[in-house]
């Protein structure tokens, strides 16, 4: 009988001393493992966030005359700041500046200076829209290269987008009928020759092109169609001028001297379709952006600003 009773009372003290070590062990191991899976996800997520967001391109938007000068300003920063990531798209100023009051681009290449009531709006986003002057462009007038016009003057020029001179013979050149091109109304270089060609520096000015003048999408579709077409006459920034069309000389009067657009002209003024290039950034730039403005304004980037075809501003 004792036997019995010593033997269970062993093996109760057994079974007690193993719960209390099956209770102390296992809360410990078990808190330390779940613990760690809490910090590695942790880990995890900050990691995916913050390779999320350097994966994320500056969107750099708008004017699609300075779309190559701005893939030229990108590709060289780029390598020497590999860490960077830059996306270039055209569309026109316009769109790069509705990109802009959206919120959807950081910085916005324009051929145009950004509008009082655009300011307004973007504002109304929170957004304070920063100008920067990057350069200056002569805009072109193109003809192919068979077209035996010698010069034109503003006026002329004026007549021709509006429809008023209908044929090349009215104004020394072949007999044709005259096929007028331009940018869309969404382009910065639409607005202003509008402005200063059409309607003589009036930026109220209400003349329109021609019913007939094609629109076109872009610059070189422009110098595409003028290649193509011994009637067609466009317009473009100098950075678009090619071998297969043939620059018009432009006269700012019948009694000025006919200036051709190129380096020298645009920086003493005296090429008459002469403007400014900008790049506006969502209020004043920082990190990547600011480094990627200070870039373009640099002397490195002003020698792109050459190499491309357009002035630099320095």
């Amino acid at each position: 009988m004792r036997m019995n009773v010593w033997s269970a009372l062993a093996v109760s003290s057994f079974i007690v001393v193993f719960i209390i070590f099956q209770g102390c062990g296992q809360p410990q191991t078990s808190g330390k493992t779940s613990q760690g899976k809490v910090e590695t996800s942790q880990q995890a997520q900050n990691s995916s966030e913050t390779t999320q967001k350097e994966s994320q391109p500056i969107q750099i938007k708008g004017s699609d005359t300075m779309v190559n000068l701005g893939k030229a300003w990108a590709e060289s920063f780029m390598v020497k700041y590999p860490e960077a990531n830059l996306a270039v798209t055209g569309g026109g100023s316009g769109t790069g500046i509705a990109s802009l009051i959206q919120g959807t681009a950081q910085v916005v290449q324009s051929s145009r200076a950004i509008e009082p009531v655009e300011i307004m709006e973007a504002q109304k986003n929170g957004i304070t829209p920063k100008e920067f002057l990057v350069g200056y462009d002569g805009i072109a007038v193109i003809v192919n290269p068979g077209n035996t016009v010698q010069s034109l003057t503003i006026q002329q020029l004026a007549d021709i987008f509006t429809g008023k001179i209908t044929n090349w013979n009215m104004v020394g050149g072949n007999d044709g009928k005259v096929v007028i091109l331009s940018r869309e109304v969404n382009s910065g270089t639409h607005v202003y020759f509008k402005e200063h060609v059409l309607n003589g520096g009036n930026t109220k000015g209400t003349v329109e092109f021609a019913p007939d003048a094609l629109m076109m999408s872009s610059s070189q579709a422009i110098v595409d169609e003028v290649a193509s077409n011994p009637n067609a006459v466009g317009y473009i920034g100098m950075g678009y001028i090619s071998v297969n069309v043939k620059v018009v000389p432009i006269a700012k009067d019948s009694s000025a001297n006919p200036v051709t657009p190129n380096v020298e002209n645009v920086k003493s003024n005296s090429y008459p379709i002469s403007r400014p290039l900008y790049i506006y950034t969502k209020g004043e730039p920082e990190g990547m952006v600011k480094q990627f403005v200070d870039f373009v304004l640099s002397s490195e980037g002003q020698e792109i600003v050459k190499k491309d075809g357009f002035v630099p501003f320095q």
